[in-house]
């Protein structure tokens, strides 16, 4: 023992120079012992979990590890190399206390913003649509509380008072307020989009009547590209006082990016809907961008002057494929209404005769059997479809029975919500059947 202290004492009889490399030495070792010993660990540790928020802590925590084991070194190296009672040395304390607290609070705001996400999600139930992120704007007034009362206790180590600084200030800022207010609205309305989150990146959204992709959100403004490719960009406060519709948002069973697809086709009075409605919905099925779930309909929705209205609802997976569906549904419908001489018929003033059309007169026969086969496929159809929405009604009262029960799980009754919802919009669909 007595030789490890007279060791000792040599090596701090050393010069001021050797001193300075024996503590950067200390210091690389150190590193050194940090990275192996701890970070490596860590990140075999978290590497094998399915989780993916720690994961992005890694790397910020690993670089805070490190500049506090050499901000450490070099105040326990200032102790040794000088003299532990100088002026200068007392002088620095106050501000390595500084470096330490701002260190600190700087890893328990990345600890906030990975991890309450996490905890959010946990606590929010699932929904019809599927809607990713956490709640940035916890997230951020978590942060700034954590880096206000950090950056106090600094300020205070150097002896200034945070609070009679931001007293000082109020005047200045009441004048810099009134002068940016508009700048300051449309900050604090970003917020407010972060809290409710209408839309998000890539969602489809119309605003007084204009149509486009949403590309950015800023804190002062939303940048959406419309049909025309043309930015377009939208002051944050117009998006919270304006109605806002996202087409992205609409869809059924998880499926935000699904939408239905709405063509109206006028056909003559002389014309059976039986058969126009069974020649529409065999055309809905073969389009190559429609879904199978929601099945297509068509509905009788008008009589009007001159034809009888039916109205062709189908569904695409992406809204993307809207417009494409549409033409290959127009173009397709006229090919095949002309085959199956089904007339579209144009405002126009007639003289009436006893003959009949030419076109009637060739096919007679023909279409008349062609209708009588479409009456019966539509019978068929509507049987399906009343047996369809007798069936989500019972079990939409069944699962209101269910939700009754006070001592069913928190999971149990998030998937029957979800399965409520999803029959409530499937008896929305039959109600306007119905109509």
């Amino acid at each position: 023992m007595s030789t490890i202290d007279e060791y000792l004492e040599q090596i701090d009889a050393l010069d001021t120079l050797p001193k300075v490399g024996i503590c950067v030495g200390l210091m690389f070792i150190g590193l050194v012992f940090c990275k192996y010993f701890i970070v490596r660990p860590f990140r075999n540790l978290v590497t094998r979990s399915k989780a993916q928020w720690d994961d992005a802590l890694i790397q910020p925590l690993s670089n805070r590890l490190y500049f506090f084991v050499i901000v450490a070194g070099l105040q326990l190296s200032g102790v040794w190399v000088t003299d532990s009672d100088s002026e200068l040395l007392e002088s620095m304390y106050p501000y390595f206390s500084v470096i330490y607290i701002m260190t600190t609070t700087s890893i328990l705001s990345t600890g906030i913003k990975h991890l309450v996400p996490v905890i959010l999600g946990r606590f929010t139930a699932k929904s019809s649509v599927t809607v990713s992120g956490g709640n940035p704007l916890i997230v951020f007034l978590l942060r700034a509380v954590t880096y206000f009362v950090g950056l106090n206790l600094a300020l205070n180590e150097l002896n200034i008072e945070l609070l009679g600084l931001f007293a000082s200030l109020a005047v200045f800022s009441l004048i810099i307020g009134l002068a940016v207010q508009q700048t300051l609205g449309n900050i604090v309305n970003s917020f407010m989009l972060a809290v409710d989150r209408p839309f998000e990146v890539g969602d489809r959204i119309e605003v007084e009547g204009m149509i486009g992709t949403v590309i950015s959100m800023g804190i002062l403004s939303t940048k959406i590209l419309d049909r025309d490719e043309k930015l377009v960009v939208i002051p944050n406060n117009s998006l919270i006082s304006s109605t806002l519709v996202n087409h992205a948002r609409g869809g059924g069973d998880g499926l935000a990016r699904r939408i239905s697809v709405v063509v109206d086709i006028g056909v003559d009075y002389r014309e059976s809907i039986d058969h126009v409605k069974v020649t529409m919905l065999k055309l809905a099925r073969d389009c190559p961008y429609t879904i199978d779930s929601p099945e297509p309909r068509v509905l009788l929705v008008e009589l009007g002057d001159f034809a009888k209205v039916l109205r062709l609802y189908t569904w695409v997976a992406d809204y993307s494929d809207e417009w494409v569906t549409r033409d290959w549904l127009l173009k397709a419908l006229d090919e095949r209404f002309e085959e199956e001489h089904i007339r579209i018929p144009f405002p126009t003033a007639v003289e009436l005769s006893g003959e009949d059309d030419e076109m009637l007169t060739g096919d007679a026969r023909s279409k008349e059997s062609r209708q009588r086969a479409a009456k019966r496929q539509m019978t068929h159809e509507d049987r399906n479809l009343r047996k369809q929405r007798d069936d989500a009604r019972e079990e939409l009262e069944g699962i209101q029975e269910m939700l009754r029960d006070t001592g069913i799980s928190k999971d149990d009754r998030a998937e029957l919500d979800n399965r409520a919802i999803e029959l409530s919009k499937t008896l929305t669909m039959f109600d306007t059947d119905d109509d």
